[in-house]
Formats: C-alpha cells, sequence, structure tokens
C-alpha cells in the first residue's frame, strides 16, 4: 500500500504558508545529496587525517619508543595502502550503520552513538583483516590503536560542528520532512508529541484532515490545524507540498485508502499507515507474501534469531559467574547486617513469572521485615514501612538482587531483559494492561530498559510495558552494555 517514495524530498512549489521558499525561489538551499556528498567528503577527509596523525604519533613524534634498537621505521608512504584501504572500511561501516540516512544529520547524540559503534567494529575486524592477510609491511597494532583514537575523537568534533551547521535554515529546510495526517487518534497524537518536544526531529507536521468516520469524535491536537476533509487531499497536496501522508483512521473504507494511495502516488509522497491493530511489536511488521498474496503481520525478532540468543547467554553465563565472585563479600556483609537488625532469612526467594509463562523462585537478600506480607504481595513504595533500615540502601543501590545471579547462571534470568513480576500480581491487571505478556517472550532479567529509565515500583504499569516491549523490539549487544552500565547509575523510584 506504499506510494511513491521519495528518498530525499520534493522541491516545494508555491502556494501555501509553508511554501517558505517557494516566494524567494532564487535563494539557495542546500538538497539532501548536496549533505550527503559534504558528509561523506568530511567524513573521508577527517579519518584519513586521522590515520595520518595515529602514523606520526607511533612513528615520527618520539612518544613512543621503539621496542628493538633495530626495528625500521616505516614510511609513510609504506602505508598509503593500508591507510586508504582502512579510510574507505571505516566510511562503509559508518554507511551500514546508517550515519548518512536523511534522518539522521539533526540528531547529534545518535550520529556520536553510529560513529563510536563503527569505530569499535572497525578496529577490531581491521586488526582481524591485517592478522589473515598479513600485510606487508606488517601493520603495527600501536599505530590501529593511536589512529582509532584519533579517528574517535576527529569524527566525534566533526561531526558535532557538520550537526550544528545542518540547523541552518538553507540546510534544515529539506532534512525535514513535512507529515499530514489523515485522521486523528491516539497514536498520532503520541507521534505529534514526540516530535513537538525534540527540536532535531526531522519531521515538520503540517496538518491534519478529517475523514467521514472521524467526524463525530473529533479531538485533534490544538497545535495540529485541521486542514480540511480528506475529500480535499488533492489540492492540499499541491498547496502544502508534504512529504508524508500518514493515515491515521483506519475505519476509511478500503476504496478510500487505494484512492488517497494513489494521489500520493501522483503527487509524489509517500503514502503511510499508522497499523492500529498491531500495539505489540509494531517496528517488527513485515510485509510478506503467502502465495502471492501480500500479508502484514509481525516478523522475527532479534532473539527470535538462535545465533543472538547464544550469544547473550554465554555473555550472561559470563556475567553471571563474575558476578557471584565479585558479590560474594556483598552477600556476606548485608547479609549480616540483615540479620543483626531483623533476626530471620537472609534470602528471600519468591515466585516469579518468567519466559513463555513459566514461573520460577527468584532470590533477593531480604530487605523488609519478616513478616512485610502477612497481608499479601503488594507493590513496594515510597518511605514503605515494611522496609529495613540497611534495606532502604540496598535497594536504592540494587545490592538486594545480586543473589539473582544465581537464577542467571541456572538459565532462568538474563543479566539484562525485562523484569519478572509475580503471578499473583500479573493475576490482578494482565486482563487490564493490553499486551502484558508480550514482555514474556524473552528471559527476564536483572535489570532492563524500564528500570534504568526509572519505570519501577509504584510507577505506570502501561509506560512500564511499553518500555520492555520496546527492548524486545530493538534487543541488541549495545543497548544490552548501556543498560548494565546505566543500572549503576540510575536509581529513580528505587525504593
Amino acid at each position: 500500500m506504499n506510494g511513491h517514495s521519495v528518498f530525499f524530498g520534493a522541491e516545494p512549489r508555491r502556494g501555501g504558508p509553508c511554501a517558505v521558499a517557494a516566494s524567494t525561489p532564487r535563494k539557495f538551499r542546500a538538497s539532501v545529496e548536496f549533505l550527503v556528498m559534504l558528509a561523506l567528503i568530511g567524513d573521508s577527509m577527517v579519518t584519513l587525517g586521522a590515520l595520518c596523525l595515529g602514523f606520526w604519533i607511533r612513528f615520527d613524534s618520539g612518544w613512543i619508543p621503539l621496542f628493538t634498537k633495530t626495528e625500521t621505521l616505516p614510511f609513510l608512504w609504506d602505508y598509503v595502502g593500508l591507510i586508504s584501504l582502512g579510510t574507505l572500511f571505516l566510511i562503509g561501516s559508518f554507511a551500514h550503520l546508517g550515519l548518512y540516512r536523511r534522518g539522521s544529520f539533526l540528531r547529534y547524540r545518535g550520529i556520536a552513538k553510529v560513529i563510536v559503534e563503527g569505530s569499535i567494529f572497525w578496529f577490531f575486524a581491521y586488526m582481524a583483516v591485517s592478522l589473515i592477510l598479513k600485510f606487508d609491511p606488517p601493520i603495527s597494532r600501536l599505530f590501529m590503536a593511536c589512529s582509532f583514537v584519533c579517528v574517535l575523537a576527529g569524527m566525534l568534533l566533526w561531526r558535532l560542528l557538520f550537526s550544528r551547521m545542518t540547523r541552518w535554515e538553507l540546510f534544515s529546510l529539506n532534512l525535514r520532512q513535512r507529515v499530514l495526517f489523515v485522521g486523528w487518534g491516539k497514536e498520532a497524537r503520541k507521534l505529534e508529541k514526540e516530535i513537538r518536544a525534540d527540536s532535531r526531529h526531522p519531521y515538520e507536521i503540517v496538518g491534519c484532515l478529517r475523514t467521514p468516520s472521524g467526524q463525530r469524535h473529533w479531538s485533534s491536537s490544538a497545535a495540529v490545524p485541521v486542514l480540511g476533509s480528506c475529500e480535499s487531499l488533492t489540492p492540499l497536496l499541491k498547496e502544502h507540498r508534504p512529504n508524508i501522508v500518514i493515515l491515521a483512521d483506519l475505519s476509511v473504507k478500503m476504496e478510500e485508502i487505494v484512492r488517497l494511495a494513489n494521489l500520493c502516488e501522483r503527487e509524489f509522497a509517500q503514502f503511510k499507515i499508522i497499523p492500529s491493530y498491531f500495539q505489540t511489536f509494531a517496528s517488527g511488521l513485515q510485509l510478506e507474501t503467502i502465495s502471492g498474496i501480500p500479508v502484514l503481520g509481525v516478523g522475527e525478532l532479534p532473539l527470535d534469531r538462535f545465533s543472538n540468543r547464544l550469544l547473550k547467554r554465554l555473555i550472561d553465563v559470563a556475567g553471571a559467574l563474575a558476578g557471584l565472585l565479585i558479590s560474594a563479600p556483598l552477600m556476606a556483609i548485608f547479609g549480616f547486617l540483615v540479620h543483626r537488625e531483623s533476626p530471620g532469612p537472609i534470602f528471600y526467594p519468591q515466585e516469579r513469572m518468567g519466559r513463555n509463562g513459566r514461573t520460577f523462585r527468584m532470590f533477593k537478600i531480604r530487605s523488609m521485615k519478616v513478616d512485610a506480607e502477612e497481608d499479601g504481595p503488594q507493590w513496594a513504595k515510597e518511605n514503605d514501612p515494611r522496609r529495613l533500615r540497611i534495606g532502604a540502601f540496598m535497594r536504592r543501590w540494587n545490592i538486594d538482587e545480586v543473589p539473582q545471579f544465581w537464577n542467571v547462571l541456572k538459565g532462568e534470568m538474563s543479566l539484562v531483559g525485562p523484569r519478572p513480576e509475580r503471578p499473583e500480581l500479573i493475576r490482578s491487571f494482565e486482563s487490564v494492561i493490553p499486551h502484558y505478556h508480550a514482555r514474556h517472550s524473552c528471559l527476564p532479567g536483572m535489570t532492563g530498559w524500564a528500570q534504568v529509565n526509572g519505570w519501577r515500583g509504584n510507577t505506570s504499569l502501561e509506560e512500564r510495558i511499553r518500555a520492555d516491549i520496546w527492548y524486545v523490539e530493538h534487543w541488541n549487544l549495545w543497548l544490552d552494555s548501556r543498560i548494565l552500565l546505566q543500572t549503576f547509575f540510575s536509581r529513580d523510584n528505587a525504593y
């Protein structure tokens, strides 16, 4: 149901309040192709210069001594082939990671993430290739280390300057794609809030159109102008020149959807549909064909792949063994303090629900009084009277969770994943919170995306589930590493 895709945006025509450039047709505005070429040239020059600087630091600066007196210094000319190959390889890594996509230019945080990931991948891959191919002259490991630091610093600084430059009007006008909504709803309102909240968002909302079925219950945002009805789409496309038209009301009849898609194709606008019927794993939706018939459904998620699960499991086992060894003294010290304040068992086992709904016994260092749940299970809350004095400290710093390394080692949990809940609590809200059990498609974790973003304790269940589902959809090793690191610094609602 896609219309003709316009990857680099159409030149706005005259007419319409938002067609700023139309009234000044001679004013220069950089196209996206121009920015991509400028970024490619700049990245190549910075990378080439950083590699040459790495060569100078290693061999000509005198800062790093030679290992032996008989070691001869290579000339820069001897490394020209290696430096050229390294530059091409790094630029290819950046391109594969999406550094040159239209939507990435305005967001420096995303750019920096790609630069760090690409540089790390380039460093290890280039080292591996140098060992396999046996370059002549042999490539210096210290040269690679110096070059890695120079490339990372140089690219981050250059792209910071480039990102600020792209915010100028002559660049940003073409980088931001203009969006027109047909119909309105919860998903459209959420998207609108996301765009309004981020000044660097690569989209600009033109307005929205009424649909026949939405006439009675129209609730558009005051910030989004209503430009008319969907029947008037043709003149509005010519007037406002949106790059993307999004259908947010799936109650529109099929023949009307086909008409809208055809109109967008003729006017060189992308036609997209918000899949309201798929509230879970929306980013995993894929169009497949069965006997030639197109079928839209949830595709394969990252942790559905055996290789990803195996890799995650190997990291879990290594992390659990290291965690048990490191945390053993902590468990002994805090176990003693707990027993001294509140005589009784040190460890507190709880039944929790894990992957595919299977239950298991999760272990914690007891942080509350022995009779804390004599009235039944309940959420922990701020200044909880059931909590021990030492328990407040442990919960704030996640020390009470360290026995769960044993659960990870047994394969019942992972280091990172949605936090497991108690079956008694789940039964009270599983029918109220939509798509709750989607989070059970992977192993629960000692820490998770929801927790490092403050969605724990007595906070919004819907936001917590949304964060858990986002993690399941977007899992990768870098995300797990980021969550583990943030766990040491994120203590919001840890009570």
